[in-house]
């Protein structure tokens, strides 16, 4: 046995040590509430799931459903509420464990370099042959953007997150080996009186978080961890690769990015305003000014040479003597010959003033400011002992600017086109725009992105609705100029079906002064407009937008302003709600596949967009498995990726597990990028056998999901009485409706709740549902096991989708899903389609356990699959106890109906936590 085995054992009985304590303090906190009463009450609902877990005895079943209907209020409400706490605690310990595991790796690193580390995937680059040309080259465009979406499903109030991030350092704090006796009784006392606050929080919101609510919890994450982790990123990759390629220079360029939707996403959300996304980009630049105006403090309060005892750079002295007039005299650092303090103290003033007279207008005079100063101590300082803070700061600017992140805006083809429409009419250009064909809408706006005069002259007579459109073109021209272009860069359209939807945007900017067309024909264009192809149908029509528009000489020009760069928005969630997770999977991998070789004719280059949300039925997954499913060819010119809901805490909360997290999908990009560096690499990623068996797979699974979901006249009766859906609105987890337009349609339901439900149910429907149809035809009509078999060996997207199946299949649980249907009204609707759903699973779990050669699901990833089992009987309680609140709530009336409902939402809190997933 290795030192790296032994390590990794003694780390697994530390987890289970950790685990044991915290719920030995919870158990502490129970009784001090409520009494060894609550305590034991709890214990036995426990012990009877476990049991029942284990041998699936309907006596048990009775048993237990007895012991959970017998509690009343306010004991039951305790007892759920214990549950619930527990898996966040036991969700802190399981961070805190891969944080020790990390660091395990790190003090074993001469001998072990931990996989998906930035050091481990250079040493293979380097060992495979790859030179330091290619990676050169390659890094040249490599890009990844991680966006924090305006709809998280983060059921865990921030208050709590923060408790969670307490404890979370107690924890660690444990792990010093020179903790003393005395300290570690003073940790015990802090961990406890932790876990008691945690209890005596209210873990629900009293109201639906506002946009800037949502702006300031996605601020959160580059205050706590993402301003210092990203620099650390791109030092850590330059140090590796001048580690193991020292004959090159390198100097790495930013390859990755955090960018937001918060505040900007208008789809849907008449609450993002213009108003709202201008204070948005304020409260941005207000967080970058604030970390580098400590930064710079740090720096003057450490750079106190003098030049009576150095060199100091010319042209810094003479900066100072020039700008030291912009700050009085009593403000000016007092010890002259101190030049780095009296810099600092000048770039301090021009900090506070930016945007103002006397102060910093962009980011990049606080950059030159920095890289002079770095200039300067390289003059006495070794290059060996590089201040790493200054490089560190220089990193950040690049990488912040003064916007920190930038905003894409979002808003829905219809609200653009009856703008149009409008704007149109009121100039006499066209009486009904809307009743024009595709063609025919082509025609006038190529007419009108052609003609340098304005169509606008007056906004007063536009109904509210189009103003607010036009105004909100008006304020991303502001932002510009304000913040600069940084600030707002890309212009997504939501449900684009055809070339006009992005036509109708660039009349919107050109109106604006956003797109510009001057007498001598050349174009200004600085916004990069986006179409977002969601449904299945929008997805196989992607190519033919996108080449219709390629086609138009002033639409290329346009391009040549994005440097040849089109970004085109994938959606995971309508597409899966729309086809049946293989279905979407295959549709938008093809998608991919078809529209860069068309591009590739038109020598554009395309930055494709993965709309995935956090939970499996929305395209979630591990960031580095999102990265490696998607067709390697595509991946050279960048890779943004929606970051949402309950990962953006499970990741990027603690600055380890942040690091760890973003190293993966770097150290994951640039080798997959690295394979296909070369044309004649490109392809042997995959055999048209493989494709034509996912054609066949995803037409069969495609036709079964929709008999089901949209054939059946049953299918919704039973989908909003089997889950929680009707209670899931007053959740207050996010500022949008749940719907579209307020509609109970199901073409109006938005994804989000439609995963959540399902979720909550351990169903996972749409995580699963019909794949196993598509599998199985291939297996027995097809005869294609053994090429199956090979597909999920050697095809890096096809593992993806199965091993992303498999753990669905795990999360879900039949079982205790079974109890949901006791809440549909018709038991012959509830007897008919759950069978339906249990044949497919059954079917689905065999087809996968023939493919990937396993006993047992999850086999591959047995932490996980040792996690989600021990989960399970915690899990339970809170699933019997929703099935019996919610059966009583809709019976319920006036009176009691307000008390349920908050039972109602702690069980959706816990099982939310328990299972780490919502929407």
């Amino acid at each position: 046995m290795t030192v790296l085995q032994t390590t990794e054992q003694d780390n697994s009985i530390a987890l289970r040590r950790d685990v044991k304590f915290l719920g030995q303090l919870l158990g502490n906190v129970l009784i001090y509430e409520g009494g060894q009463e609550l305590l034991n009450k709890v214990e036995k609902i426990r012990e009877v799931a476990k049991i029942l877990r284990e041998h699936n005895n309907q006596d048990i079943y009775e048993q237990l459903k007895s012991e959970i209907t017998s509690i009343e209020d306010p004991m039951r409400q305790q007892v759920i509420r214990a549950f619930s706490v527990y898996f966040h605690l036991v969700n802190i310990a399981e961070q805190n464990h891969r944080i020790r595991r990390k660091r395990e790796y790190q003090q074993q690193e001469e001998v072990n370099i931990q996989p998906g580390s930035l050091e481990k995937a250079v040493s293979d680059l380097k060992n495979s042959g790859v030179t330091a040309d290619v990676i050169t080259k390659l890094l040249e465009t490599l890009s990844l953007e991680l966006i924090i979406t305006a709809h998280p499903t983060e059921a865990t109030r921030r208050s709590v997150l923060d408790i969670h991030k307490r404890i979370a350092d107690i924890l660690q704090a444990f792990e010093q080996k020179s903790v003393t006796k005395r300290e570690r009784e003073e940790l015990e006392e802090q961990l406890f009186n932790e876990v008691m606050i945690l209890w005596q929080t209210a873990e629900l919101r009293d109201r639906k978080p506002r946009v800037m609510d949502e702006v300031a919890n996605g601020l959160y994450y580059f205050d706590e961890t993402l301003f210092e982790v990203l620099p650390h990123i791109h030092q850590e990759l330059e140090d590796s690769l001048k580690r193991y390629y020292p004959e090159q220079q390198w100097q790495v360029p930013n390859v990755l990015r955090f960018g937001s939707w918060i505040g900007g996403d208008r789809d849907g959300n008449p609450n993002v305003t213009p108003k709202v996304t201008w204070q948005t980009l304020t409260k941005h630049r207000s967080v970058a000014v604030r970390k580098y105006r400590a930064a710079l403090l740090n720096l003057r309060e450490r750079l106190s040479q003098s030049t009576k005892r150095v060199l100091i750079l010319e042209d810094l002295v003479q900066s100072v003597e020039q700008e030291k007039q912009l700050l009085p005299q009593k403000k000016r650092w007092r010890v002259p010959h101190e030049v780095y303090r009296c810099k600092l103290t000048i770039m301090l003033h021009k900090l506070e003033h930016v945007g103002q007279e006397g102060g910093y207008k962009q980011a990049d005079e606080l950059l030159n400011d920095i890289k002079l100063i770095q200039k300067s101590l390289r003059l006495h300082h070794p290059m060996q002992y590089e201040l790493k803070s200054v490089r560190q700061l220089i990193r950040q600017v690049e990488l912040f600017g003064f916007h920190l992140a930038t905003l894409d805006i979002r808003n829905h083809s219809g609200e653009h086109e009856a703008a149009i429409k409008e704007i149109l009419y009121s100039v006499g250009i066209v009486e009904d725009y809307s009743s024009l064909t595709e063609k025919e809408k082509l025609e006038l706006l190529s007419g009108i992105l052609q003609d340098p005069r304005p169509l606008i002259s007056f906004t007063e007579d536009y109904s509210p609705e189009t103003k607010q459109i036009i105004e909100a073109f008006q304020m991303i021209k502001r932002a510009h100029e304000e913040f600069g272009k940084r600030s707002i860069e890309v212009y997504l359209i939501s449900m684009t079906q055809s070339a006009s939807d992005l036509l109708e945007v660039m009349v919107l900017a050109k109106e604006a002064g956003i797109y510009r067309l001057h007498a001598n024909g050349e174009i200004e264009s600085y916004l990069n407009v986006a179409p977002l192809l969601e449904t299945i149908d929008d997805l196989t029509a992607g190519p033919k937008i996108m080449e219709e528009l390629f086609q138009l000489d002033f639409y290329r020009k346009h391009l040549a302003e994005q440097n040849d760069l089109q970004e085109i928005m994938l959606g995971y969630s309508d597409g899966s709600k729309d086809g049946g997770t293989l279905t979407a999977n295959w549709k938008l991998y093809k998608a991919q596949q078809e529209i860069h070789d068309m591009a590739k004719r038109y020598n554009v280059r395309l930055k494709f967009f993965h709309g995935r949300g956090g939970s499996l039925g929305r395209g979630g997954g591990p960031l580095n498995r999102s990265i490696l499913s998607q067709p390697a060819e595509t991946l050279g010119d960048g890779v943004k990726i929606t970051e949402q809901g309950e990962v953006l805490s499970s990741r990027y909360s603690l600055y380890d597990i942040a690091h760890r997290s973003l190293e993966q999908a770097v150290s994951t990009l640039l080798t997959a990028a690295a394979k296909v560096s070369s044309e004649a690499e490109q392809t042997d990623i995959r055999t048209s056998q493989w494709e034509e068996a996912m054609n066949i797979a995803s037409k069969e699974a495609l036709a079964h999901y929709q008999h089901l979901v949209f054939e059946d006249p049953d299918f919704l009766t039973y989908f909003k009485q089997a889950t929680p859906l009707p209670e899931l609105g007053a959740l207050n987890i996010g500022s949008r409706p749940m719907s579209r337009k307020g509609s109970d349609r199901f073409e109006d339901l938005r994804a989000i709740p439609w995963v959540f439900a399902w979720t909550q149910s351990r169903q996972l429907l749409p995580a699963w549902y019909a794949a196993g149809t598509g599998l199985v035809h291939l297996i027995k009509k097809e005869g294609s096991l053994s090429l199956l078999q090979q597909m999920y060996k050697e095809w890096p997207f096809f593992r993806s989708t199965i091993d992303n199946l498999q753990m669905a299949l795990t999360k879900a649980d039949l079982m205790t899903a079974k109890n949901y249907t006791s809440m549909v009204e018709d038991k012959a609707i509830a007897d008919r389609i759950f069978g339906a759903i249990e044949k497919e699973y059954t079917e689905t779990k065999e087809a996968i356990l023939q493919i990937t050669d396993q006993e047992e699901l999850m086999e591959h990833l047995p932490n996980i699959q040792s996690s989600i089992r021990l989960r399970n009987p915690y899990v339970d309680p809170l699933s019997f106890f929703q099935v019996e609140l919610i059966s009583k709530l809709r019976q319920a009336d006036e009176e009691q109906a307000d008390r349920l409902l908050q039972e109602v939402l702690l069980t959706i809190n816990g099982i939310a936590a328990g299972l780490r997933n919502t929407g």
